[in-house]
C-alpha cells in the first residue's frame, strides 16, 4: 500500500470511487458529500461525548489507595499501568501507523478523533496517579520491571509493528482486527479490575474515569467493527482462508495472553473475580467481538460477571457498553441507524 498524497489536485475521484484504502483522494475534507455514512454519525457521536479528566473527582480515592490491601494496590497498580501503555501505544499507532492509507477522509475524521481521546486517556490515568501515589514513577515504570507486563506489551506491539514495517492489504485488514482486540478486549478487561475496586466501594473517583475512558472505547471498538464489516463487502477477496487462520491465531494469543496477565495481578485474591471467571470473561469478550464482524466464536461462552456492566454505565444513559452499541449515551441527542 501507498500512503496518501496530503495535497493531491490531480484526483478525479468521485465520492462513489472512495474507499477505505487505495483510493485517490484530493486532501479537501468535502463533507457535504461522503460515502460512509457511518464514519460521519460516529464522528459527531465523538464530539458530543467531550469530556476532560479534570472534571472527575479524585479526593476520596486519595484516601481509599492508603486503605487498599497489598492485593488491591498490586491489582490497582498494575492494571493502571497496563491501561497507561495501551493508550500510549494506539495514539502513536493510529496517527502513523493506520491512518496515513485512509483515503477516505470522513474515515480520517475519526481517526483522528480517537487518536485525540487515546492522548486524553493518557492524562486521565496522569491525574489518577498523581491523586493516588507519592512515586508516580514507580507506576510508569512497572512496563520495565513487570516482565510480565513487559511480554504482554510486547506480543500487543508485534502486530503493529508488522504493518508498520511491511504496509500491505493483508496486514492493514490484520492490523483493523488487532484494534479490536486491543479496544475490545484487553481495554476492557483493565478496566473490569478497577470496577471490582469500585463494586466493594473504594476508588469511586478511578471508577467514574473509567467510565468516561470507556465511554470513548465504545466508539472505537464500532470504528473498526465498521471498518473490518465494510471492507468485507468492498474487498471480500481480503478476507482469505489464511487471514481468517491467522484472525483466529490472534485472539486465541490474546485470551491466553489476558487470561494469565488477569490471574497474575489478582492472585484470587481480589473478591469476585477467581481465576476461572477471569478466564471466562476474557473469553466471552472475544467470542464477542468475533461475531460482531461476522465470524464464528471460538469458546461459546455466556458473560460471567454481568454486574460490570452496571459500572460501566452512567445513570441517565440505556447503553449497555458491553453491547458495544452507541445510540443513546451521548451528551447530546443522535438518532440515526447507520451503525
Amino acid at each position: 500500500m501507498n500512503r496518501k498524497k496530503i495535497y493531491n489536485p490531480n484526483s478525479t475521484e468521485s465520492v462513489s470511487d472512495r474507499s477505505i484504502f487505495g483510493g485517490n483522494p484530493t486532501g479537501i475534507f468535502e463533507l457535504n458529500n461522503i460515502k460512509y455514512q457511518w464514519a460521519y454519525n460516529l464522528w459527531e457521536v465523538m464530539l458530543n461525548n467531550t469530556w476532560f479528566p479534570k472534571e472527575v473527582d479524585m479526593t476520596r480515592d486519595v484516601n481509599d489507595y492508603k486503605n487498599l490491601t497489598d492485593s488491591e494496590k498490586t491489582a490497582y497498580d498494575k492494571a493502571l499501568s497496563q491501561l497507561i501503555f495501551m493508550d500510549s501505544l494506539q495514539t502513536n499507532n493510529l496517527i502513523d501507523n493506520v491512518n496515513p492509507y485512509v483515503t477516505a477522509p470522513e474515515i480520517n475524521l475519526i481517526l483522528v478523533r480517537q487518536s485525540y481521546e487515546e492522548a486524553l486517556h493518557s492524562q486521565s490515568y496522569a491525574v489518577m496517579v498523581d491523586s493516588i501515589s507519592q512515586n508516580s514513577e514507580e507506576i510508569y515504570d512497572l512496563w520495565r520491571r513487570d516482565m510480565m507486563l513487559k511480554s504482554k506489551n510486547d506480543a500487543i506491539a508485534a502486530v503493529y509493528d508488522e504493518l508498520s514495517a511491511n504496509p500491505t492489504e493483508h496486514n492493514f485488514v490484520k492490523a483493523c482486527f488487532a484494534n479490536q482486540i486491543l479496544e475490545g478486549i484487553y481495554f476492557y478487561s483493565g478496566f473490569t479490575y478497577l470496577y471490582t475496586l469500585a463494586r466493594s466501594g473504594k476508588m469511586l473517583g478511578s471508577a467514574q474515569m473509567i467510565r468516561f475512558i470507556q465511554r470513548d472505547e465504545v466508539t472505537h471498538l464500532v470504528l473498526f467493527q465498521n471498518l473490518i464489516n465494510t471492507l468485507k463487502r468492498e474487498r471480500p477477496d481480503l478476507f482469505t482462508d489464511q487471514l481468517k487462520k491467522e484472525v483466529y491465531a490472534m485472539f486465541r494469543e490474546a485470551v491466553t495472553l489476558e487470561s494469565n496477565w488477569g490471574k497474575y495481578i489478582t492472585q484470587g485474591q481480589i473478591l469476585g473475580l477467581t481465576d476461572a471467571i477471569v478466564e471466562q470473561y476474557i473469553q466471552y469478550l472475544a467470542d464477542d467481538r468475533l461475531t460482531a464482524v461476522g465470524f464464528e466464536p471460538i469458546y461459546n461462552v455466556s458473560h460471567p460477571i454481568k454486574w460490570v456492566d452496571d459500572f460501566a454505565k452512567f445513570n441517565d444513559q440505556k447503553t449497555n457498553f458491553f453491547e458495544g452499541t452507541v445510540t443513546n449515551y451521548s451528551k447530546g441527542s443522535l438518532n440515526f441507524d447507520d451503525f
